[in-house]
Parts: C-alpha cells; sequence; structure tokens
C-alpha cells in the first residue's frame, strides 16, 4: 500500500488531496453520499499510483508516504485505508470502526487541533 491516511484527518476532511489527485482515488469525496457520513477520507490502494501529490495537498499532514512511516500509534490506519471501498457498506463499517476505536483509546490526542496532531505522535 503506498499512502496512508490517518488521524489528523479527522475533525478536518479537508478535501484538497481529492482535488489533486489524477486518479480519483481518495473517498468519500464530497459529491458522495458517504462524504457526511464518514469520519475521514481514505485511499484505496489499488487504485493510488504513488503519484504523491496528495502528500503537500494536506493542509494538517495527514498523509504518509508509506506504511513504514506511520506511527506505531497510527498503525490502524493502514488496516483502515486498505479495507475500505467507497459504496461497499461491509468494508466501509470495518474501516470506521478502526478508526472510531482509535478515537476512543486516544482521547487526549483527538483533543489536540488536527493541524498540530500529527507532531504529538
Amino acid at each position: 500500500m503506498p499512502f496512508v491516511i490517518t488521524d489528523p484527518c479527522i475533525g478536518t476532511k479537508d478535501t484538497a488531496c481529492v482535488d489533486v489527485c489524477p486518479v480519483d482515488c481518495i473517498h468519500p469525496r464530497k459529491d458522495e453520499p458517504e462524504f457526511e457520513t464518514m469520519t475521514m477520507l481514505y485511499i484505496h490502494p489499488e487504485e493510488c499510483i504513488d503519484c504523491g501529490a496528495c502528500v503537500p495537498a494536506c493542509p494538517v499532514t495527514a498523509i504518509y508516504d508509506s506504511v513504514e512511516a506511520v506511527p506505531a500509534s497510527q498503525h490502524g490506519f493502514i488496516e483502515a485505508n486498505a479495507i475500505y471501498r467507497n459504496g461497499d457498506a461491509d468494508a466501509m463499517a470495518a474501516a470506521e470502526a478502526i478508526v472510531k476505536a482509535h478515537v476512543e483509546s486516544h482521547a487526549e490526542l483527538m483533543a489536540i487541533d488536527p493541524k498540530e496532531r500529527q507532531a504529538a505522535h
């Protein structure tokens, strides 16, 4: 899996990354019905072409360019991004369950402004 969106996206869900993605691999987009209900955005690992355009576009530095770069405290997001499939209710629910478990178990981290959260890891 090339890129991983992590917890600074929670509370932000900024779509600047979606706007620069040349292959439309970041979901849910604002025009997709799931956008309002999902906690964060996800990168579809099979659709991503490793271009890296999303990384500098993210205003809260939520996107890591490799699985190896993801901090240990955010490893659950690797799986969440790997299993999320827009339109597949079971896959979306499984990914959201991972994210919600992270939120519940890291309340002190989630209290930090998303723009500063990556540095807190």
